[in-house]
């Protein structure tokens, strides 16, 4: 009981520290400059452009539910693009407050809704997102290589000191990283050699189960037959993120005379914003953005931040709104929609998956 509530405290003062950092970054992108001015230009932005981009973004998220469709098809298990999608979405609502908390949310919704296994769900999650890690680590490369005369400045300018510390701290973090290394090996050929005294304990199947479940899901893409389809929808993902970044430039005159590689650029430089361990990103994306913005693009300070701060703000509320009526649908308004075994039948037994 102890160890619960203080888990629970931990958390707490974990999530009530990041949520500080996002707040100071926050204080920090705007401590320099004229409130007036950001909120005149705010006033004044042309938001048809936000819309466009905001359906776009809408655009890649059907993409992102249709490709986490494959996966979990590969389980051998069935759902409809319209309850991957509101499970999505529900997932992006939730990490506004807690970061991450969202990837377990949207699985433990579609677990439900669809009667497949949480863990299942859950590995397909991380096998997802480690794949979208490898994108977005080659989408930097990218705009690094292309730009490179043009980026130098800003990176040793910004992860030149991080760089720096590194390296002048290159044996703790070695010695560290080995000491983390050996504990997982250790702990391993420890369950391993004694695998049978846990057997009998209650607790074993059930982390064993929930374990073996997670592996699986992780190999759905190397196991999965339409690699080609699961390909194509990454790169649609990914195309209309950039989108998004871009039709949002048009918005103002000053980000309007910024071309695709910018977007590309921002994209990838704002993504680091975004998977800050910051609740919603916030302060954190508002803050790189507008460096990046200024620093690279020379767009003046002011407007650079009424961009990160129109477009987060957008984003925020369409994940509010969407990720709200997603949850009422899968809640609420489609109780007559029954699960069995991963597929969805109507009460006289039909299958209405497809």
């Amino acid at each position: 009981m102890a160890s619960k509530v203080s888990k629970k405290i931990l958390s707490v003062v974990q999530y009530l520290f990041f949520l500080f950092l996002g707040l100071v970054l926050l204080w920090l992108s705007f401590r320099e400059i004229d409130t007036k001015n950001v909120y005149k230009e705010i006033l004044h932005a042309d938001y048809f452009w936000l819309f466009v981009s905001l359906g776009v973004t809408i655009i890649s998220h059907l993409f992102r539910a249709a490709r986490w469709n494959l996966l979990i098809g590969s389980m051998n298990y069935k759902t409809r693009l319209r309850t991957t999608f509101f499970s999505l979405m529900t997932g992006y609502m939730v990490n506004i407050a807690v970061p991450r908390l969202g990837e377990v949310v949207r699985c433990g919704v579609l677990s439900k809704k669809e009667n497949i296994p949480f863990n299942v769900l859950f590995g397909t999650v991380i096998s997802e997102r480690f794949f979208d890690l490898i994108v977005l680590v080659g989408l930097i490369f990218f705009v690094i290589f292309f730009q490179l005369t043009l980026l130098g400045e800003f990176l040793h300018k910004f992860f030149g000191p991080f760089v720096d510390m590194v390296f002048s701290n290159i044996w703790p973090i070695l010695l560290l990283t080995v000491g983390l290394l050996a504990t997982g090996v250790f702990t391993y050929l420890y369950l391993k050699s004694n695998k049978r005294k846990f057997k009998n304990k209650p607790f074993y199947h059930k982390v064993h189960d929930f374990v073996k479940g997670v592996l699986e899901g992780i190999k759905t893409i190397k196991n999965m037959k339409q690699k080609g389809l699961f390909l194509l929808y990454t790169f649609f993902i990914w195309l209309f993120y950039a989108l998004m970044v871009y039709t949002a430039f048009f918005m103002l005159k000053e980000t309007s005379v910024l071309n695709f590689v910018g977007a590309l650029t921002i994209l990838a430089i704002g993504s680091l914003g975004i998977v800050a361990p910051v609740p919603g990103g916030i302060g954190a994306y508002h803050f790189i953005v507008m460096k990046a913005l200024s620093e690279i693009y020379n767009i003046k300070a002011s407007y650079a931040l009424s961009y990160a701060t129109i477009t987060h703000g957008g984003q925020t509320l369409l994940n509010i709104v969407v990720g709200a009526i997603g949850y009422m649908y899968l809640v609420m308004f489609s109780k007559n929609l029954k699960p069995v075994n991963g597929k969805l039948r109507d009460y006289s037994g039909k299958d209405i998956t497809s």
